[in-house]
C-alpha cells in the first residue's frame, strides 16, 4: 500500500516543476502540465460498446488523444473480479481508476480505502467517501424529457413502451423525465414499462419490445440494446438513449437524449494533475449547463410543432429557467 503522504508530495512537487518548466521555456503553466501524462485505467462490467460504458471510454480516447493521460482498461469484468481487478490497478501505480461501482459498492469502496493514493471515480447509486472516492452518475434527465415531448407528440396510439435494464435511480429518473415530458404535450398518453434486468442482453431487450408493440406501442423508448431493432423490424419509430444512434437505424430514430462524459473525465484528470482531486460528486457535470447532455431530433420525422416545443424548452433549460424533475423512482406502467 502506498502512503497519502506521499501522493500529496510527488502531486506537490509536479505542479511546482511544470510551473517552473512553463515559465522557463515561455509556455503556459496546462501546457507544462501535459508533458507528462498521468496514468489512467477503467473498469468495465460490460463490453466497451454498451452505450453507458462507451462514452466513458469515448471520453478517455480523447484525452489520450490529446496526450494528457495514458489509457488502460478491463472490459466484461464480472463482479466476482472487480475487487481484484481494482487491485491490480492501484498496485501499477494508477493515478486515477474509473469505472462503475453500481453492483460492487461496498467492494469497491474497501478497496479504494486501502490505496488512499490512488483516485477513484465510480459510476455510483450513493454519494462519494473518503478519502479518495469520487462518484459520478449520468444525469441526463434534462434531454430526456425533451425526447419525451417529441414522443408525446408524435404517438398516434397514445401508447409508448419503455424498456430498461434495471429498475435503479440511474435508469429511472430518465425514464421518469422523459414520460413528464410526453404527459406535458400529450396528458392522454399511456406507457408500457418493462425493466430486463441485465446491461447487455439485445435479444430479451428486443423480445420485451416486441411485447409492447403487440399491446399497441408505435414508440418505444429504448434504454438498451435491442429496443430499436424491434422498432424497426416492425415499422415504428424509437427514443434513443445516451448515444446517437440514427445512423443505424434510419427513419427509426425520432430522437435521442445524449450523454457526453468529458466535462466529468476532464475535470477529474485536471485535478488529479493539479493536486487537488477529492472524494466529490461529478453528477452535476453530466447537466447540459455543463455540456455533459445534449439532444438532438430528426426534423424529417418529428412533428414540426412538437419540435419547436422542445427547442425552447432546451434554451430555457440551459438558461436556468425551467428545471427537469430529478425522479428517481421506480417508473410504473399506466395501463
Amino acid at each position: 500500500m502506498k502512503s497519502g503522504w506521499t501522493f500529496v508530495t510527488r502531486r506537490a512537487v509536479l505542479a511546482v516543476a511544470a510551473l517552473a518548466f512553463a515559465v522557463a521555456v515561455g509556455g503556459t503553466p496546462a501546457q507544462a502540465q501535459n508533458a507528462k501524462p498521468i496514468k489512467v485505467a477503467a473498469i468495465y462490467t460490460v463490453p466497451v460498446e454498451q452505450q453507458w460504458v462507451s462514452r466513458i471510454h469515448k471520453a478517455l480516447n480523447a484525452a489520450k488523444e490529446r496526450g494528457d493521460i495514458t489509457y488502460v482498461y478491463s472490459e466484461n469484468v464480472a463482479n466476482t473480479d472487480y475487487e481484484r481487478v481494482m487491485r491490480e490497478y492501484a498496485e501499477a501505480d494508477m493515478d486515477l481508476v474509473l469505472g462503475e461501482a453500481f453492483a460492487v459498492e461496498r467492494a469497491a469502496r474497501k478497496v479504494a480505502a486501502e490505496y488512499p493514493d490512488t483516485a477513484f471515480l465510480l459510476g455510483s447509486s450513493f454519494g462519494p467517501s473518503k478519502p479518495n472516492f469520487a462518484v459520478f452518475d449520468n444525469f441526463i434527465h434534462e434531454p430526456s424529457y425533451l425526447t419525451g415531448i417529441i414522443a408525446g407528440a408524435a404517438t398516434e396510439s397514445d401508447i409508448i413502451g419503455m424498456v430498461g435494464g434495471y429498475a435503479i435511480p440511474e435508469v429511472n429518473r430518465l425514464m421518469n423525465a422523459f414520460m413528464e415530458g410526453a404527459l406535458s404535450v400529450n396528458p392522454d398518453v399511456k406507457f408500457l414499462v418493462t425493466f430486463i434486468n441485465s446491461w447487455y442482453d439485445p435479444p430479451k431487450a428486443k423480445e420485451a419490445a416486441f411485447a409492447m408493440i403487440d399491446k399497441g406501442a408505435d414508440i418505444l423508448y429504448a434504454e438498451r440494446f435491442g429496443v430499436s431493432d424491434a422498432a424497426k423490424e416492425r415499422g415504428i419509430k424509437a427514443i434513443g438513449n445516451v448515444i446517437d444512434t440514427a445512423g443505424d437505424y434510419p427513419g427509426t430514430i425520432l430522437s435521442s437524449a445524449l450523454w457526453h462524459m468529458e466535462p466529468t473525465v476532464d475535470r477529474a484528470i485536471g485535478a488529479v494533475v493539479d493536486g487537488t482531486f477529492e472524494p466529490a460528486d461529478y453528477g452535476p457535470y453530466s447537466y447540459m449547463a455543463h455540456g455533459g447532455g445534449s439532444f438532438v431530433v430528426d426534423e424529417e420525422l418529428a412533428p414540426a410543432d412538437a419540435v419547436k416545443a422542445a427547442r425552447e424548452k432546451e434554451q430555457e433549460i440551459k438558461d436556468g429557467l425551467f428545471r427537469v424533475n430529478v425522479n428517481d423512482a421506480e417508473p410504473k406502467s399506466t395501463m
